[in-house]
């Protein structure tokens, strides 16, 4: 024990000496990351956004700015419109000499499609609508066309109801359908009213055939979040005779789906059944038949993004296995596949392919940096932005997976940041930050973020665990259901096989070990700080679930819920339900417990942070609850995360590092911080 009061004692010296040279709490908040990547169709250059936090004290309250560049293949990067903007959907012209997106820029009152030059020029409009925004678009083949969704215009006698005061909401009724609309871009000068296309139901996506005679057209039910995981199904449809000609019999989720080159195959990310909990299975579908099969069947992994080959029948796709992820190829009428980029280089996403087919552009993190652009030529993947500039000053903390079997044998691992400066023998306080879904997976990249310690958390003397408990994805459809039909059962018991392991590696002081997650995270997080109390030191509930009956009843996803978690209803077995519910066990807990939660969350009702709340402070529970007004299922808005990181963290350090008994103060003193800025800024 006193080795460990030395250490630590040692280890928070050393932070504060040379807090320049690591990774703080206020560092976080200046984190930039690209968003998204287009690769030239001439393969040249990559036209990217980056996300750009505001400032804080200073900014008023909002997301994040999305800004628009280009960088070319030797890394030399070009910034096209930045500021105070919020640059979407970024596509290339076919010749490679004008980027499109849609924007909102100068007076606009709704979302506009916009083109900007690459050799210089002001972005100009090129398509508005009356009356309402385009959600999104897809550029015909010929730059000719551009198809387009959009919600209908809202009739002008809805606004002046409303300041009338007939504002009566029915529940998931009158909801409007996206449609779908082609236009010429020819004619497209004033804002115009298109005649939307013959596709019944709500339209989602769409993407082009290489001929521009088809569109791939994915459709729900209704606007309802629950049909869009369950009910989505792909079409094609026939421009010259206005007709969906053929669908697509898939059941589950459903990803993104592309046509061939040659219009004979349709490549598409769906799931095995429709209780697979994740979009992680590739299939190829016969554009004549419409028949589909599983291309890779059996995979032990999930693929996660892909895009087809410009000059033959070849598939190229990233997909994540365990906690990596690499990049491969497939050709139609195989099933084996080559790799271009092995497991170990970078965690990639957004894949996009030039028309040679020989440059391939990825947004990728590491361990040591977001999100940043990555070309690939042949097998050689090369960086070429530095979003954050000022991280190469800073020092990490050693990163790995770990693997053990859990207490009945199932393999499980999760990702390990030791300690900054780290010595074996020492042990050290625990964050368990636990992912959400539980359909997801935390993979060995860029770990750090407002809600999630990373490597502030080690730079403070934490060792940080990212566990893949049962039920995560990442090892195939089987291991993704591990959890089902057993809410917090056998999948929380590997948290706590996760923890004993850390402490018999000698890395972890087993009285010191602190739990925070999001969503099903914060699920665990509110388990661990009941039903499993006495593994658990200090927990931090993120936007939780607290009672599994009323969080059925209150939540967007119900049917989902059913399908791929529960599989069952609560009125099946009421008191089952009950008690794999953290508030049955909130009388037994010893482990203090800070609850926040978006006060706007339409996933997570926020009663269920209020109904453990209850539970534990009527008993006399050592807990707290903080809302945040306009955010929903995660802060999105920067004041929101700064203030959640130094809640989350101080919550923490108080049990933890301080050993105190009481729960610290309720209170953050953003007057000062607002002060100080101002008076550095005179």
């Amino acid at each position: 024990m006193l080795k460990s009061v030395l250490a630590l004692a040692v280890g928070l010296s050393s932070t504060f000496a040379v807090a320049n040279d690591t990774i703080t709490i206020d560092d976080i908040p200046l984190i930039q990351s690209v968003v998204q990547t287009s690769v030239s169709p001439d393969g040249d250059n990559v036209a990217f956004t980056r996300s750009v936090p505001r400032t804080l004290y200073k900014d008023k309250n909002g997301h994040n700015y999305s800004e628009l560049f280009i960088v070319d293949d030797k890394g030399v990067e070009r910034p096209y419109i930045t500021g105070k903007v919020n640059i979407k959907s970024i596509q290339w012209s076919n010749d490679s000499k004008t980027v499109y997106f849609l924007a909102k820029l100068n007076d606009d009152e709704y979302t506009s499609l916009y083109q900007i030059p690459v050799d210089g020029g002001q972005a100009q409009k090129v398509l508005s609508l009356k009356g309402t925004s385009i959600s999104s678009y897809k550029l015909g083949p010929n730059n000719q066309h551009v198809a387009i969704l959009a919600l209908p215009a809202k009739d002008k006698s809805e606004k002046e109801l409303k300041k009338l005061g007939f504002m009566a909401e029915v529940y998931e009724l009158g909801l409007d359908n996206k449609a779908l609309f082609i236009v010429d871009l020819a004619n497209s000068n004033t804002p115009l009213k298109p005649t939307a296309l013959n596709v019944n139901d709500y339209v989602s996506d769409m993407n082009w055939s290489a001929n521009g005679q088809k569109l791939l057209v994915k459709t729900q039910p209704t606007a309802l979040i629950d049909d869009k995981y369950t009910k989505s199904m792909w079409h094609l449809y026939d421009i010259a005779s206005n007709e969906v000609t053929l669908s697509f019999k898939t059941e589950g989720k459903l990803g993104d789906a592309e046509l061939s080159a040659d219009g004979k195959y349709i490549a598409i990310l769906g799931a095995e059944d429709k209780h697979d909990p994740a979009t992680g299975r590739l299939f190829i579908a016969d554009t004549d038949t419409a028949e589909i099969t599983e291309w890779l069947p059996n995979f032990m992994g999930h693929v996660v993004d892909f895009e087809w080959s410009h000059k033959r029948n070849t598939l190229n796709f990233i997909a994540n296995v365990g906690t990596e992820s690499f990049i491969a190829s497939i050709k139609t009428g195989s099933n084996k596949y080559k790799k271009i980029i092995k497991e170990g280089k970078f965690i990639a996403t957004n894949l996009s392919v030039s028309d040679s087919d020989k440059t391939l552009a990825v947004r990728a993190n590491t361990a040591q940096h977001p999100n940043e652009v990555f070309i690939i030529r042949g097998n050689k993947a090369t960086r070429l932005t530095d979003s954050n500039s000022w991280l190469s000053d800073k020092r990490f903390a050693k990163q790995e997976t770990i693997s053990l079997k859990a207490r009945d044998g199932v393999d499980i691992e999760g990702v390990l940041i030791y300690p900054l400066d780290y010595q074996e023998g020492t042990r050290y306080p625990l964050i368990m930050s636990v992912h959400g879904g539980p359909e997801s997976h935390d993979k060995n990249g860029w770990l750090t973020n407002y809600s999630r310690p990373g490597q502030m958390g080690a730079a403070r003397g934490y060792a940080v665990f990212y566990p893949n408990y049962r039920g995560s994805t990442g090892k195939g459809v089987d291991y993704s259901k591990l959890g089902q039909n057993d809410y917090a059962g056998k999948e929380f018991d590997d948290l706590v096989d996760f923890k004993n392991h850390l402490v018999e590696m000698g890395l972890v002081d087993s009285k010191r070990v602190g739990i925070t997650g999001g969503s099903y995270g914060g699920y665990a997080s509110a388990w661990a700080a009941t039903k499993l109390t006495e593994h658990f030191a200090a927990s931090v509930m993120f936007v939780g679930v607290s009672n599994q009956l009323s969080k059925f009843g209150t939540t967007d996803i119900s049917n989902e819920m059913n399908l791929v978690h529960a599989r069952s209803y609560p009125w099946d077995k009421w008191q089952w339900y009950l008690e794999r519910s953290p508030i049955y066990w909130a009388g037994q807990s010893k482990t203090p417990l800070l609850i926040m939660h978006g006060k706007d969350d339409p996933r997570v009702h926020p009663a269920q942070s209020m109904e453990l709340y209850r539970y534990m402070k009527v008993q006399g529970k050592d807990v707290r609850l903080v809302y945040y007004p306009g955010e929903g299922h995660g802060n999105r808005k920067v004041a929101a995360q700064y203030d959640y990181s130094l809640r989350l963290m101080r919550w923490m350090d108080n049990y933890l590092m301080k050993g105190n008994k009481d729960m610290p103060e309720f209170e953050i003193d953003h007057a000062a911080k607002l002060k100080a800025r101002k008076q550095a800024a005179e």
